[in-house]
């Protein structure tokens, strides 16, 4: 995971490489905790750095507590059931994210 600056508050990328070989840029949305297990959202970019369609994905998230410098794993997400549970998690994060836009208005 790159981090594009030294802001906090500007966004991280990651560039994720797909099963057919293509490197897609995505922004990191935020990372969910799911029963005890990590998960990564990510929207993936086109090459202005746009996102047209609002997709998301999901991706099991890990990372290696004996070096942080290490890259974090990302892994998918083949149970349906698992998928679901990590979907309803983001609905809920982005149901607090609205909350709370109309809280600081």
């Amino acid at each position: 995971m790159e981090k594009k600056n030294d802001y906090e508050d500007e966004e991280m990328t990651v560039e994720l490489e797909l099963d057919d070989g293509t490197v897609v840029n995505c922004a990191v949305i935020t990372i969910l905790t799911v029963e005890s297990k990590d998960y990564i959202v990510l929207l993936p970019l086109d090459e202005n750095g746009e996102n047209e369609d609002g997709e998301v994905w999901f991706y099991s998230y890990s990372e290696n507590p004996e070096d942080p410098n290490e890259e974090p794993v990302l892994d998918y997400i083949a149970d349906d059931e698992e998928y679901e549970k990590v979907s309803e998690a983001f609905d809920e994060y982005l149901d607090s994210c609205e909350f709370d836009e109309l809280i600081d208005e």
